[in-house]
C-alpha cells in the first residue's frame, strides 16, 4: 500500500514563503548609498538628529553627576563642620573659658529676673543667649544643646553656628518659658538617617530600649533635670480645623481636669505600657521628631521631672 506524504506540500509551501520574504528583504536597500539622493539627506538629517539628542542627554546627566557630587561634598563639608562646633561646646561645658568660641553664636538678651545660669554653663549662656539647656539621653547620639528663639521655623534650617543647615538644632518651642516654668515644655529635633539630632529618639519604639533607659537627662541652664519616660507614640501634624488631641499645643493645663484629659490621650496612643504616671502638678516634657510612617507624621516620648 502507497504512503501519501502530507508533509510535502507543507515543506514546499514555507520554503515558497522564505523565498518570498528573501527576496523582499533583497529590495531593501543595505547601504545609505543605494537610496535616491533625496532619502539620503532625509536619512542624514535623521541621524543628525539623533546624534545630537544623544550628546544632550549625555551632557544633562554629566551636570546632574556633577551636581550631585558637588552637593555631597558640600554637605559633608557642613555636616564635619557642625559636628565639630558641637564637639568644641561638648568640650566648653563646665569651661570658664570662652577660647574664641563667640563667633559661633550670636546674641539675644537674656530674661530678666531670671535665676543664676549654672556653673557648668556660664560659658555658654555668655556666648550664645538662646542657649537654654542640654539633653543627653544614654544608647543614643542625643547630646546636643537645646537652643530658643522666637520663631519655631528657624533651627529647622539652622545650626547651633546659625548657619544654613539641613541639620537643623535641637530646640525647645518658643511658647515655653524656663524661667516661669510651664506644665510641658517642648523640645523638637529633625529625624536624621544619619542619627544626627533626634534621628535615634525612636529607639524608644522598641520596649526593650525603654526598659534599659527609663531616665534620660535634661537640664535647663538654670537647673540640672532627670525625666522618667511615660508615654511613647505616634502621632502627626493635624489640620488646625481637625477637632482632636493635638499633643504639640499641650504647653499649660489651666485645670486639674485639663491635665488627666492629655495622660489620658497620651496613654491611649502608647505603643506600650510603662508603668509610670503624672498627676496635676508635675512637670512633664515632650520630646518630638518626624515619623515617616505616614505623612505629617511624629514620633513623640513624654516624660516627667523626677529629680
Amino acid at each position: 500500500m502507497a504512503v501519501t506524504n502530507k508533509t510535502a506540500p507543507a515543506a514546499k509551501h514555507r520554503k515558497e514563503q522564505q523565498t518570498t520574504s528573501d527576496q523582499a528583504a533583497g529590495d531593501i536597500p543595505r547601504r545609505l548609498s543605494e537610496y535616491d539622493p533625496e532619502m539620503q539627506k532625509a536619512i542624514k538629517r535623521e541621524l543628525k538628529k539623533r546624534e545630537s539628542r544623544r550628546k544632550l542627554l549625555v551632557f544633562f546627566l554629566t551636570l546632574v553627576a556633577v551636581g550631585c557630587l558637588g552637593y555631597f561634598g558640600f554637605y559633608m563639608i557642613t555636616a564635619q563642620k557642625a559636628e565639630a562646633d558641637y564637639d568644641q561646646i561638648a568640650e566648653l561645658k563646665g569651661s570658664k573659658a570662652l577660647s574664641g568660641t563667640a563667633k559661633l553664636f550670636s546674641s539675644e538678651p537674656g530674661e530678666e529676673g531670671a535665676p543664676p545660669v549654672l556653673e557648668e554653663y556660664q560659658t555658654l549662656y555668655n556666648a550664645n543667649k538662646r542657649f537654654v539647656g542640654w539633653i543627653r539621653i544614654e544608647g543614643t547620639n542625643i547630646d546636643y544643646p537645646v537652643m530658643q528663639t522666637v520663631d519655631n521655623e528657624y533651627y529647622l534650617t539652622h545650626n547651633i553656628s546659625q548657619e544654613n543647615d539641613k541639620n537643623g538644632a535641637i530646640f525647645l518651642d518658643t511658647n515655653c518659658d524656663i524661667v516661669k516654668g510651664n506644665t510641658n515644655w517642648i523640645v523638637y529635633g529633625h529625624h536624621m538617617s544619619s542619627g544626627k539630632m533626634f534621628g535615634t529618639l525612636d529607639k524608644y519604639a522598641d520596649e526593650e530600649f525603654y526598659v534599659n533607659h527609663p531616665t534620660f537627662q535634661f537640664d535647663t541652664i538654670y537647673e540640672k533635670g532627670k525625666w522618667q519616660v511615660l508615654y511613647v507614640f505616634r502621632s502627626r501634624v493635624y489640620e488646625q480645623t481637625e477637632i482632636t488631641f493635638k499633643y504639640y499645643q499641650f504647653i499649660d493645663a489651666a485645670s486639674e481636669a485639663e491635665f488627666d484629659s492629655a495622660m489620658y490621650e497620651m496613654a491611649q496612643m502608647s505603643l506600650y505600657d510603662t508603668g509610670n504616671m503624672a498627676a496635676f502638678g508635675d512637670r512633664l516634657l515632650t520630646l518630638s521628631t518626624c515619623d515617616h510612617y505616614e505623612q505629617y507624621g511624629r514620633f513623640v516620648v513624654v516624660a516627667k521631672k523626677i529629680g
